[in-house]
């Protein structure tokens, strides 16, 4: 009997983090300097879409443990880093989620490689590549600065209205 993991409805993002940060010119140079900062610029990068567009993002990096590792930066579940163990790679993790998750077609998948690409898309999952990845996080990027700006309007107004 197949072992389903409970997935949300919710558009769930599944990034191949070295891969991402490999591919996006920025992060690559970044990588090439300080590891720690370019991972967390990704994460800066990504919270964007999980901020402004409630999207679930999970960043999954080959790891090197025993088992297998999961921090929620900022404390929020719905936003997680793997480390797989040993053994296990990214892609292994990304295709297993995939294929076990209720409605794999509320998953997407970022990565450039093309392989992955077509294996997840086969599970009936949305494989985007990094360029999609990085034009997607700069429009919700450029929203939540549009909701912020809104809300520092009607909150001036709110304050004019009470003096």
């Amino acid at each position: 009997m197949k072992t389903r993991w409970s997935v949300a409805s919710q558009k769930h993002l599944l990034v191949d983090g070295a891969n991402i940060l490999h591919t996006w010119p920025e992060l690559r140079a970044l990588l090439r300097r300080e590891r720690t900062a370019a991972q967390a610029r990704l994460m800066s990068e990504l919270s964007a879409a999980h901020d402004s567009e409630g999207v679930r993002v999970t960043v999954v990096f080959d790891g090197s443990g025993a088992e297998l590792e999961v921090t929620c930066p900022g404390g929020l579940q719905t936003f997680a880093v793997v480390r797989t163990p040993r053994g296990m790679t990214a892609d292994d993790f990304i295709e297993r989620w995939v294929g076990r998750a209720d409605e794999p077609a509320a998953c997407w998948v970022a990565t450039g490689d093309v392989g992955e690409g077509r294996t997840v898309a086969a599970l009936g999952a949305q494989w985007i590549t990094p360029d999609q990845l990085a034009a997607w996080t700069r429009r919700a990027a450029g929203g939540l600065d549009a909701k912020l700006a809104g809300r520092g309007r009607e909150n001036d107004r709110k304050w004019q209205r009470r003096s």
